[in-house]
């Protein structure tokens, strides 16, 4: 099965654009939450890179977290100097182009300031979304920061 979507083609492209191998496999089960996932790749919940998309005023603001943190978006507010909010699923829809269970960190319509859980650094390898909730990639910690270009922090409550 090699279903695809052009959300997925558009994660392909971006992988492959930045010299990424093309990992990105898909799972009929599904893999819209983070135990979800795990459960299909076979990984700990902590070893899924979740997206997490908020709202500053009109900008997109996506937080990679690993899947076993919750985030804390006091601390994304203070990283960015302003208010943020949970975005909802239509907004996210129109400004990145994915539907929310399957937000990639790469391959965004509207480009994101993005901020990556520092709880993923130690992790390899981590899976995350690949533009639609059956559709992962396998990558690094690292490889999401540099293909990114994304601020590595203390995102995670508590």
């Amino acid at each position: 099965m090699n279903e695809t979507t052009p959300s997925v083609e558009r994660v392909r492209a971006a992988l492959l654009a930045a010299n990424h191998a093309d990992t990105i496999e898909v799972f009929p089960d599904g893999t819209r939450t983070a135990q979800d996932a795990a459960n299909a790749v076979g990984c700990t919940v902590a070893q899924i890179a979740k997206s997490i998309v908020l709202r500053a005023g009109d900008q997109v603001v996506l937080v990679v977290t690993s899947g076993a943190n919750r985030v804390d978006t006091h601390k994304i507010a203070g990283l960015l100097g302003q208010p943020v909010k949970p975005a909802d699923g239509r907004w996210v829809r129109d400004v990145t182009g994915f539907a929310i269970g399957g937000v990639a960190p790469i391959g965004h319509q509207t480009p994101p300031r993005i901020f990556i859980d520092r709880d993923l650094m130690t992790l390899d390898p981590i899976w995350a979304a690949a533009g639609s909730p059956r559709h992962v990639f396998r990558t690094t910690a690292a490889e999401i920061a540099a293909l990114t270009g994304g601020t590595v922090a203390d995102v995670r409550e508590g």
